[in-house]
Protein backbone atom coordinates (compact mmCIF):
# COMPACT_ATOMS: atom_id res chain seq x y z
CA UNK A 1 0.00 0.00 0.00
CA UNK A 2 1.21 3.50 -1.11
CA UNK A 3 0.45 5.05 2.38
CA UNK A 4 2.15 8.40 1.49
CA UNK A 5 -1.41 8.65 -0.72
CA UNK A 6 -2.58 9.05 2.23
CA UNK A 7 -1.32 11.88 4.24
CA UNK A 8 -4.63 13.84 4.03
CA UNK A 9 -5.40 16.46 6.63
CA UNK A 10 -8.67 15.23 7.98
CA UNK A 11 -9.88 18.86 8.98
CA UNK A 12 -9.40 20.16 5.29
CA UNK A 13 -11.90 17.30 4.63
CA UNK A 14 -14.28 17.63 7.07
CA UNK A 15 -14.00 21.49 6.07
CA UNK A 16 -14.96 20.27 2.24
CA UNK A 17 -17.96 18.15 3.38
CA UNK A 18 -19.27 20.35 5.80
CA UNK A 19 -18.94 23.64 2.93
CA UNK A 20 -20.87 21.36 0.11
CA UNK A 21 -23.46 20.67 2.57
CA UNK A 22 -24.10 23.92 4.03
CA UNK A 23 -23.86 25.45 1.01
CA UNK A 24 -21.58 28.63 2.02
CA UNK A 25 -18.22 29.29 4.15
CA UNK A 26 -20.37 31.16 6.62
CA UNK A 27 -22.60 28.52 6.71
CA UNK A 28 -20.59 25.76 6.97
CA UNK A 29 -17.67 27.69 9.84
CA UNK A 30 -21.03 28.07 12.10
CA UNK A 31 -21.57 24.44 12.03
CA UNK A 32 -18.32 23.58 12.58
CA UNK A 33 -17.72 26.17 14.91
CA UNK A 34 -14.95 27.77 13.44
CA UNK A 35 -14.12 31.14 11.77
CA UNK A 36 -15.21 31.70 8.39
CA UNK A 37 -11.20 32.44 7.40
CA UNK A 38 -10.17 29.35 9.24
CA UNK A 39 -12.35 27.01 7.28
CA UNK A 40 -11.62 29.02 4.05
CA UNK A 41 -7.82 28.64 4.72
CA UNK A 42 -8.62 24.70 5.20
CA UNK A 43 -10.92 24.34 1.55
CA UNK A 44 -8.09 26.12 -0.07
CA UNK A 45 -5.50 24.12 1.33
CA UNK A 46 -7.12 20.85 0.25
CA UNK A 47 -7.37 22.30 -2.70
CA UNK A 48 -4.00 22.86 -2.81
CA UNK A 49 -3.55 19.62 -1.93
CA UNK A 50 -5.61 17.67 -4.57
CA UNK A 51 -4.50 20.26 -7.56
CA UNK A 52 -7.98 21.14 -8.10
CA UNK A 53 -10.95 23.47 -7.62
CA UNK A 54 -13.79 22.14 -5.41
CA UNK A 55 -16.18 24.99 -5.54
CA UNK A 56 -16.64 27.97 -7.96
CA UNK A 57 -17.01 30.93 -4.97
CA UNK A 58 -19.99 33.51 -4.69
CA UNK A 59 -20.84 35.80 -3.06
CA UNK A 60 -23.58 34.33 -0.95
CA UNK A 61 -22.99 30.71 -2.31
CA UNK A 62 -20.79 28.02 -2.74
CA UNK A 63 -21.05 25.66 -5.89
CA UNK A 64 -19.68 22.41 -6.57
CA UNK A 65 -17.20 22.31 -9.68
CA UNK A 66 -17.29 18.89 -11.35
CA UNK A 67 -14.13 17.91 -9.75
CA UNK A 68 -15.36 18.71 -6.74
CA UNK A 69 -18.99 16.51 -7.27
CA UNK A 70 -16.44 13.86 -8.07
CA UNK A 71 -14.80 13.90 -5.04
CA UNK A 72 -17.38 14.77 -2.08
CA UNK A 73 -18.51 10.57 -2.03
CA UNK A 74 -15.41 9.71 -1.54
CA UNK A 75 -14.80 12.45 1.01
CA UNK A 76 -18.50 11.74 2.59
CA UNK A 77 -17.44 7.82 2.72
CA UNK A 78 -14.23 9.29 4.67
CA UNK A 79 -16.55 10.92 6.93
CA UNK A 80 -18.65 7.66 7.57
CA UNK A 81 -15.04 6.08 8.29
CA UNK A 82 -14.07 8.97 11.03
CA UNK A 83 -17.85 8.62 12.58
CA UNK A 84 -17.70 4.79 12.65
CA UNK A 85 -13.96 5.00 14.74
CA UNK A 86 -15.85 7.25 17.17
CA UNK A 87 -18.87 5.13 17.42
CA UNK A 88 -16.50 2.06 18.55
CA UNK A 89 -13.69 4.29 20.30
CA UNK A 90 -16.73 5.41 22.68
CA UNK A 91 -18.35 1.42 22.66
CA UNK A 92 -15.17 1.12 24.39
CA UNK A 93 -14.94 3.81 27.22
CA UNK A 94 -15.33 2.90 30.41
CA UNK A 95 -16.24 5.98 32.77
CA UNK A 96 -19.29 8.02 33.67
CA UNK A 97 -17.22 10.73 32.83
CA UNK A 98 -17.99 12.72 29.16
CA UNK A 99 -20.84 13.98 27.14
CA UNK A 100 -23.87 12.77 26.14
CA UNK A 101 -26.50 14.33 23.61
CA UNK A 102 -29.92 14.11 23.90
CA UNK A 103 -32.49 15.01 20.83
CA UNK A 104 -36.65 14.98 21.19
CA UNK A 105 -38.90 17.12 20.34
CA UNK A 106 -39.36 20.59 21.25
CA UNK A 107 -42.10 19.92 23.64
CA UNK A 108 -41.08 16.76 25.05
CA UNK A 109 -37.74 18.55 25.63
CA UNK A 110 -39.74 21.07 27.34
CA UNK A 111 -41.85 19.66 28.99
CA UNK A 112 -40.52 15.97 30.09
CA UNK A 113 -36.43 16.48 29.62
CA UNK A 114 -35.47 19.07 32.21
CA UNK A 115 -36.74 17.13 35.62
CA UNK A 116 -35.21 13.72 34.14
CA UNK A 117 -31.82 15.76 33.46
CA UNK A 118 -32.09 17.00 36.90
CA UNK A 119 -32.23 13.89 38.18
CA UNK A 120 -29.44 12.49 36.01
CA UNK A 121 -27.33 15.32 37.47
CA UNK A 122 -27.36 13.67 40.96
CA UNK A 123 -26.83 10.42 40.09
CA UNK A 124 -23.79 11.16 37.69
CA UNK A 125 -22.51 14.98 38.64
CA UNK A 126 -19.24 14.20 35.94
CA UNK A 127 -21.50 13.50 33.16
CA UNK A 128 -22.43 16.62 30.67
CA UNK A 129 -25.65 16.47 29.12
CA UNK A 130 -27.29 18.48 25.82
CA UNK A 131 -30.10 18.83 24.88
CA UNK A 132 -31.26 19.48 21.49
CA UNK A 133 -34.83 20.54 20.55
CA UNK A 134 -35.70 19.89 17.57
CA UNK A 135 -38.45 18.08 15.68
CA UNK A 136 -36.40 17.30 12.74
CA UNK A 137 -34.83 13.60 13.06
CA UNK A 138 -30.85 13.59 13.74
CA UNK A 139 -29.04 11.27 12.39
CA UNK A 140 -27.35 9.60 14.93
CA UNK A 141 -24.58 7.77 12.38
CA UNK A 142 -23.33 10.96 12.37
CA UNK A 143 -23.11 11.39 16.21
CA UNK A 144 -25.99 14.24 15.67
CA UNK A 145 -27.03 12.89 19.19
CA UNK A 146 -25.95 9.75 21.74
CA UNK A 147 -30.05 9.37 22.40
CA UNK A 148 -32.67 9.97 20.31
CA UNK A 149 -36.79 10.43 21.52
CA UNK A 150 -38.81 9.90 18.16
CA UNK A 151 -42.17 8.82 17.94
CA UNK A 152 -41.25 6.08 15.10
CA UNK A 153 -39.52 3.15 15.33
CA UNK A 154 -35.58 3.03 14.01
CA UNK A 155 -35.69 1.52 10.19
CA UNK A 156 -31.52 1.20 10.14
CA UNK A 157 -29.81 -2.13 11.31
CA UNK A 158 -27.44 -0.37 13.28
CA UNK A 159 -29.68 1.30 15.70
CA UNK A 160 -31.42 0.26 18.94
CA UNK A 161 -34.84 1.39 20.04
CA UNK A 162 -37.23 0.67 22.55
CA UNK A 163 -40.49 1.16 22.79
CA UNK A 164 -41.21 3.60 25.97
CA UNK A 165 -44.67 4.21 25.76
CA UNK A 166 -47.71 5.38 24.25
CA UNK A 167 -48.09 9.06 24.27
CA UNK A 168 -52.09 10.48 24.03
CA UNK A 169 -53.51 13.42 22.07
CA UNK A 170 -56.39 14.82 21.44
CA UNK A 171 -58.24 17.67 20.01
CA UNK A 172 -58.27 21.34 21.66
CA UNK A 173 -59.33 24.41 21.31
CA UNK A 174 -59.60 27.65 23.82
CA UNK A 175 -62.28 28.49 25.76
CA UNK A 176 -62.83 31.94 23.97
CA UNK A 177 -62.77 29.92 20.52
CA UNK A 178 -65.51 27.34 21.76
CA UNK A 179 -67.79 29.97 23.06
CA UNK A 180 -67.58 31.95 19.91
CA UNK A 181 -67.80 28.67 17.18
CA UNK A 182 -69.95 26.70 20.01
CA UNK A 183 -68.66 23.20 21.51
CA UNK A 184 -69.07 20.54 19.47
CA UNK A 185 -71.39 17.62 20.62
CA UNK A 186 -70.47 15.19 17.66
CA UNK A 187 -67.99 14.39 14.91
CA UNK A 188 -70.36 15.60 12.67
CA UNK A 189 -70.74 19.02 14.31
CA UNK A 190 -67.30 20.24 13.80
CA UNK A 191 -68.12 20.79 10.15
CA UNK A 192 -67.80 24.81 10.17
CA UNK A 193 -64.90 24.74 12.14
CA UNK A 194 -61.64 26.28 12.03
CA UNK A 195 -58.75 24.30 12.44
CA UNK A 196 -54.88 24.59 12.47
CA UNK A 197 -52.31 22.20 10.84
CA UNK A 198 -48.93 21.38 10.47
CA UNK A 199 -46.01 22.66 8.40
CA UNK A 200 -46.81 20.13 5.67
CA UNK A 201 -50.29 21.46 4.56
CA UNK A 202 -50.87 17.89 2.50
CA UNK A 203 -49.93 15.73 5.59
CA UNK A 204 -52.22 17.99 7.67
CA UNK A 205 -55.36 17.51 6.02
CA UNK A 206 -54.46 13.67 5.50
CA UNK A 207 -53.60 13.17 9.60
CA UNK A 208 -57.58 14.81 10.33
CA UNK A 209 -58.98 12.60 7.79
CA UNK A 210 -56.61 10.00 9.44
CA UNK A 211 -59.12 10.05 12.66
CA UNK A 212 -62.44 10.84 10.71
CA UNK A 213 -61.81 14.68 10.33
CA UNK A 214 -62.86 15.70 6.72
CA UNK A 215 -61.46 19.37 6.76
CA UNK A 216 -62.28 21.82 4.19
CA UNK A 217 -58.99 23.73 2.81
CA UNK A 218 -60.91 27.03 3.19
CA UNK A 219 -60.77 25.94 7.11
CA UNK A 220 -57.26 25.37 8.01
CA UNK A 221 -55.43 29.18 7.21
CA UNK A 222 -52.76 28.53 9.96
CA UNK A 223 -50.15 26.24 9.94
CA UNK A 224 -47.06 25.57 12.09
CA UNK A 225 -44.30 22.86 12.41
CA UNK A 226 -43.29 23.46 15.69
CA UNK A 227 -45.17 22.41 18.91
CA UNK A 228 -45.24 25.33 21.12
CA UNK A 229 -46.39 27.69 18.03
CA UNK A 230 -49.27 25.23 17.48
CA UNK A 231 -50.15 25.61 21.73
CA UNK A 232 -49.42 29.10 21.31
CA UNK A 233 -51.82 29.62 17.99
CA UNK A 234 -54.44 27.33 19.61
CA UNK A 235 -54.62 29.85 22.84
CA UNK A 236 -54.91 32.51 20.59
CA UNK A 237 -58.19 31.40 19.69
CA UNK A 238 -57.58 30.52 16.04
CA UNK A 239 -59.07 26.89 15.58
CA UNK A 240 -59.63 23.85 16.87
CA UNK A 241 -55.90 21.61 16.83
CA UNK A 242 -54.49 18.14 17.19
CA UNK A 243 -52.08 18.55 20.30
CA UNK A 244 -50.21 15.88 22.63
CA UNK A 245 -51.90 16.04 26.40
CA UNK A 246 -49.58 17.41 28.36
CA UNK A 247 -49.11 20.20 30.88
CA UNK A 248 -48.56 22.88 28.09
CA UNK A 249 -52.36 22.32 27.45
CA UNK A 250 -53.53 23.56 30.32
CA UNK A 251 -56.13 26.33 30.12
CA UNK A 252 -57.38 24.82 26.43
CA UNK A 253 -60.82 22.35 26.03
CA UNK A 254 -60.21 18.99 24.92
CA UNK A 255 -62.96 18.78 22.35
CA UNK A 256 -64.97 15.05 22.15
CA UNK A 257 -62.49 13.56 23.82
CA UNK A 258 -64.04 10.23 24.21
CA UNK A 259 -64.64 10.39 20.26
CA UNK A 260 -61.03 11.63 19.71
CA UNK A 261 -58.03 9.86 21.38
CA UNK A 262 -54.43 9.21 19.39
CA UNK A 263 -52.18 7.34 21.02
CA UNK A 264 -48.66 7.47 19.21
CA UNK A 265 -45.18 6.12 20.06
CA UNK A 266 -42.73 7.32 22.05
CA UNK A 267 -39.10 5.44 21.12
CA UNK A 268 -35.83 5.58 22.66
CA UNK A 269 -33.00 5.05 20.09
CA UNK A 270 -29.24 5.03 20.10
CA UNK A 271 -26.83 3.52 18.31
CA UNK A 272 -25.80 0.12 19.07
CA UNK A 273 -22.00 0.74 19.49
CA UNK A 274 -22.89 2.95 22.19
CA UNK A 275 -25.13 0.47 24.31
CA UNK A 276 -21.63 -1.00 25.70
CA UNK A 277 -20.83 2.91 26.74
CA UNK A 278 -21.53 3.10 30.68
CA UNK A 279 -22.40 6.82 30.63
CA UNK A 280 -25.15 6.00 27.13
CA UNK A 281 -26.12 2.98 29.35
CA UNK A 282 -26.66 4.52 32.24
CA UNK A 283 -28.75 7.58 30.53
CA UNK A 284 -30.17 5.42 27.90
CA UNK A 285 -31.76 3.09 30.95
CA UNK A 286 -32.69 6.01 32.63
CA UNK A 287 -34.58 8.10 30.57
CA UNK A 288 -36.53 4.49 29.62
CA UNK A 289 -38.11 4.41 33.29
CA UNK A 290 -38.07 8.05 34.17
CA UNK A 291 -39.37 9.20 30.71
CA UNK A 292 -42.37 6.99 30.99
CA UNK A 293 -43.28 7.53 34.21
CA UNK A 294 -43.18 11.27 33.37
CA UNK A 295 -44.96 10.55 30.01
CA UNK A 296 -47.52 8.48 32.18
CA UNK A 297 -48.14 10.72 34.81
CA UNK A 298 -48.95 13.61 32.24
CA UNK A 299 -51.06 11.82 30.35
CA UNK A 300 -53.35 10.41 33.23
CA UNK A 301 -53.65 14.01 34.58
CA UNK A 302 -54.64 15.74 31.47
CA UNK A 303 -56.92 13.14 29.73
CA UNK A 304 -60.30 14.62 31.19
CA UNK A 305 -61.57 18.22 28.77
CA UNK A 306 -60.58 21.45 30.71
CA UNK A 307 -63.86 23.24 31.20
Amino acid sequence: MKWSALDYDWNQVRAFVATAREGSFSAASRALGLTQPTLSRQVSGLEARLGVTLFERGKRSMALTQAGAAMLEPAEIMLDGAFALSLAADGQASTLQGVVTITATSLIAMQHLPPVVARLRRIAPDLQLDVIASNSVQDLKRREADIAIRHVRPEQDDLIGKLVCEHAAGLFASPDYLDRAGRPLTLAELEGHDFIGFDDADRSFEYYEDIGITVPKDRMQVRSGYGEVLVSLTREGLGICILPCGTYCEGLERVLPEAVNIQFPVWLVTHRELQTNPRIRLVFDHLTSALQHEVDETTVSHSSPKV
